[in-house]
């Protein structure tokens, strides 16, 4: 960084989560300007790197995304600002700027994807990028790879952050542009009509905001996910202190009743575990999880978050799971366990959550599902619960 250029540094440290329909006033904050030789400040830096494969290799025209604008004179929203295409498919629903259709489906596919540690696993701006830096704000933790900054803001940009101690990304700011990269308005509602527009039947919810956000209700059947949702942070914690239902016999259970536990934002249900001892047919499980599921999912015209999953492990027969996927209008994903390059497990779910049909998630392989059923029963290698998996 040149000597003497300044450094903007907030003084309060109040969230903006969002700032959709006005841009921020700055009265009552203090902007101060120090050298990049002070680097005291208590509240924009960073603390936290994290080193992860691209998805996407980066483009060579990307280098020229300033250039374009500031001296070609080009829109933004003419360029892809992940790559620097100018082949435009539509436009970023984040930052204005265009996006080409590879990184729109990039975008789609990654978004919402997040690590075993709970934080996103790719750049909120491309979706890419291999060194990561997050935001420290305890509300976000969005993260943003060194080259959007560098290329987006401008140049050294991701020096200057590292050297710091807490960092505030784009998205929490008070102000909206930083270089190239300007923030826009009510960007949940855009962020929604982008997924909507783009994705194929699943419906899209709009985000919400931290203080939005509700312990979730859970009704789980056949299996007890307890576990699960604790371990994902749902349950019996101070940030999801959430209440779970779990019937394991529904036999009696009326739509009169599903309507006085609920309303539910996430039904789950499973057949029992290979290998091991069930009171019902296999099918049985799948048509009483159907019958309870239209009992408590929201009507269509609700704009209520609401996910679902079923999981077959490897108990239906093939011509049950056909039977399941024109029941729930989407075909089957199947997820596996290897170890030593042998499959040890798999299971077969249908769901409305987004990213159990992305590309990223564990591929379908093409397995004898029946044969590896039987493998697990000859070697007595009892599969783990189908949430476990």
């Amino acid at each position: 960084m040149a000597q003497g250029e300044p450094v903007l540094v907030l003084s309060d440290t109040d969230s903006a989560e969002d700032l959709e329909e006005v841009e921020p006033s700055f009265s009552g904050i203090t902007i101060e300007l120090q050298d990049t030789e002070s680097t005291s400040s208590d509240v924009i830096s960073v603390d936290s790197l994290e080193e992860i494969m691209p998805a996407t290799p980066s483009s060579p025209n990307r280098d020229l995304i300033a250039h374009e604008v500031n001296e070609n004179q080009r829109s933004i929203e003419e360029i892809c600002i992940c790559c620097g295409s100018f082949q435009i498919h539509t436009q970023h629903p984040l930052f204005h700027g265009g996006i080409c259709a590879p990184c729109t489906e990039n975008f789609l596919e990654t978004f919402f994807l997040y690590d075993e540690d709970g934080f996103p696993s790719f750049c909120t701006i491309c979706c890419s990028g291999k060194t990561l830096l997050m935001c420290d704000d305890p509300a976000c933790n969005r993260c943003y790879c060194l080259e959007c900054l560098d290329v987006l803001v401008s140049p050294g940009t991701a020096e200057k952050a590292k050297a710091m101690n807490t960092w505030l990304c784009f998205m929490c700011l008070p102000w909206s542009s930083n270089g190239l990269l300007k923030r826009k308005k009510r960007w949940r509602a855009k962020l929604k009509c982008f997924y909507d527009q783009e994705s194929n039947h699943l419906e899209i919810y709009q985000p919400l905001s931290p203080w939005e956000r509700k312990p979730i209700n859970v009704l789980t059947l056949f299996d007890n996910i307890t576990t699960e949702m604790k371990n994902l942070g749902f349950l019996g914690s101070s940030l999801g202190d959430g209440r779970l239902i779990y019937l394991d016999d529904v036999t009696n259970v009326l739509r009169i009743d599903v309507k006085g536990w609920g309303p539910f934002d996430f039904i789950f249900g499973s057949t029992p575990p290979v290998g091991n001892s069930y009171e019902h047919p296999p099918a049985w499980y799948f048509y009483q999880y159907h019958r309870i599921l239209q009992y408590g999912k929201p009507p269509e015209s609700s704009q209520r978050p609401f996910f679902w999953m079923f999981v077959d492990n490897l108990v239906l027969e093939k011509e049950d799971r056909e039977t399941a996927s024109r029941f729930f209008k989407m075909e089957a994903v199947t997820i596996h366990r290897e170890h030593a390059e042998t499959v040890q497990n798999a299971v077969i779910l249908w769901s409305n959550i987004p990213s159990v049909k992305s590309k990223y998630s564990p591929s379908d392989l093409d397995l004898d599902l029946d044969l590896l059923a039987k493998d697990i029963l000859k070697t007595r290698l009892f599969s783990q619960r189908p949430a476990t998996l």
